[in-house]
C-alpha cells in the first residue's frame, strides 16, 4: 500500500466517525442520516484539522456536513448526453466518469447518483470510449472526473492517459480532483503519480481541473502539491462553487482568487450552486447577490486574479452572469451551449432578489 493510500485509510467514512471528533450528538446524526444515505463521507484527518471543530458554522465544517432539511428539491442542472462510462456534454468535450468517491461534500459533481458505478466495470470501458472518441474528430479535449479522478489508482490514471494521450485529435486531457484542496498528500507523497504526470505531458497537454472554494484550503501543503504538479509540466486552474455559509462575501471571494495566483492555480469558474437532490442543502445564493458580490470583488482584483467566469451550468449549456444594466435587468451570455444558435448570445432577464436559477 501507497503511503496516500495509507494516509487515506486514516479518514473518516461516517457520521459515526465525525461523532467524537466533531462533537455530534445524537440528534444531529439522525437528522444528518439521509445526506449520509446518498452522498458517502470521506473527510481526511488533514481537512478536519483545518476545521474549527466545534463552531456549527465553520466554512470548512459546512462544507462536510451541510445543514440539510427534508424538503425534497429538484435537480435544477438537468440530463447530459450519456454514453457508456462518461458524458458527452459539448460536441468538443466528453466527461469520464471515473469513479464514485469523493472527498468532502463535492457540490458540483458532475455525479447524480453514487450508488450506481460499479468500480470493476471502469476498466473494461476504457477501450470503449476510445474508441468512441477516435471516430470523432470533433472531439478535441477530455476530462477525467468522478467523484474524485485523483482517488484512482495510479494503474488506472496510467490506462486513461495511454488510451487517449496519444489520438491526434485530442489537444489536451483533463484531471478532476479536490485532492490539493483535501488531500494534498495524495500528490506530494506520490512521486510515482507525478512522474507518470511528467511523461504524458511531453506528449499531451495535461490540466489539472482542482475545487478550492475557501481561503483556509490555500495552505502550505495545498501549494506544495500545486508546486509539484506544475513543475511536472501541468496545468493547474480552479473551479470553485459559490457557496451560502461558505465564501458568499466579497471579501472571501477576493481572498479565494488571489490566494489561488499568488500559488500557481489559475482562476477558471466560479459556479452558481445548483439545487441539490433528495434534500436541501442550503448552499444557494440568490443569482442577484452572487452578480453583485462578484462585481465587487473584481472590482478590486489585478488581471490574473479576475480571470474567472461567474457560471451556471445550465441545461441549456454554460451560462456567464455578466452584471447589471442601467435599468437593473441581469445580463447572460452563453460560454458555452448545447444548442450552436445560442454560443455567445447575450440576454437579459429581470431576477426576483430569491431566484437562484434560470427556468
Amino acid at each position: 500500500m501507497k503511503r496516500w493510500q495509507q494516509f487515506l485509510e486514516e479518514s473518516y467514512r461516517s457520521l459515526d466517525d465525525l461523532k467524537e471528533p466533531l462533537g455530534l450528538t445524537d440528534g444531529q446524526i439522525e437528522s444528518l442520516r439521509p445526506f449520509e444515505e446518498r452522498y458517502p463521507i470521506l473527510v481526511t484527518p488533514y481537512y478536519l484539522r483545518l476545521m474549527n471543530r466545534l463552531d456549527p458554522e465553520d466554512p470548512i465544517r459546512t462544507m462536510c456536513l451541510p445543514h440539510i432539511s427534508l424538503r425534497a428539491a429538484d435537480d435544477a442542472s438537468g440530463a447530459d448526453s450519456e454514453i457508456n462510462g462518461g458524458q458527452h456534454k459539448y460536441q468538443q468535450s466528453v466527461l469520464i466518469v471515473s469513479n464514485n468517491q469523493t472527498l468532502s461534500y463535492s457540490r458540483n459533481c458532475y455525479r447524480k447518483d453514487f450508488r450506481k458505478l460499479d468500480p470493476d466495470e471502469v476498466k473494461t470501458r476504457i477501450p470503449k470510449l476510445a474508441e468512441y472518441i477516435s471516430e470523432r474528430p470533433e472531439i478535441d479535449n477530455i476530462s477525467i472526473a468522478g467523484g474524485d479522478a485523483f482517488l484512482n489508482s495510479n494503474e488506472l490514471l496510467g490506462q486513461y492517459l495511454k488510451a487517449f494521450a496519444f489520438l491526434p485529435t485530442i489537444g489536451y486531457i483533463r484531471f478532476t480532483t479536490s485532492t490539493p484542496a483535501t488531500f494534498p498528500q495524495r500528490i506530494s507523497n506520490d512521486p510515482e503519480l507525478i512522474n507518470m504526470l511528467a511523461r504524458y505531458a511531453k506528449a499531451k497537454a495535461i490540466i489539472i481541473v482542482t475545487q478550492f472554494d475557501h481561503p483556509r484550503e490555500l495552505t502550505d501543503e495545498a501549494a506544495a502539491a500545486v508546486r509539484m504538479l506544475r513543475e511536472a509540466g501541468c496545468t493547474v486552474r480552479n473551479e470553485a462553487v459559490l457557496l451560502h455559509g461558505v465564501n458568499d462575501d466579497a471579501k472571501t471571494i477576493y481572498e479565494l482568487m488571489n490566494g489561488l495566483v499568488s500559488i500557481g492555480v489559475e482562476p477558471y469558474y466560479l459556479y452558481q450552486c445548483r439545487t441539490a437532490t433528495d434534500f436541501d442543502d442550503h448552499f444557494q445564493v440568490p443569482l442577484a447577490d452572487g452578480i453583485r458580490m462578484v462585481g465587487e470583488a473584481k472590482a478590486t482584483m489585478s488581471g490574473m486574479a479576475k480571470s474567472f467566469r461567474y457560471i451556471m451550468g445550465h441545461t441549456t449549456g454554460k451560462i456567464q452572469m455578466l452584471g447589471f444594466t442601467d435599468d437593473g435587468q441581469a445580463v447572460f451570455k452563453y460560454h458555452e451551449a448545447k444548442d450552436p444558435a445560442n454560443e455567445g448570445r447575450i440576454f437579459m432577464q429581470e431576477l426576483d432578489e430569491a431566484q437562484t436559477w434560470l427556468a
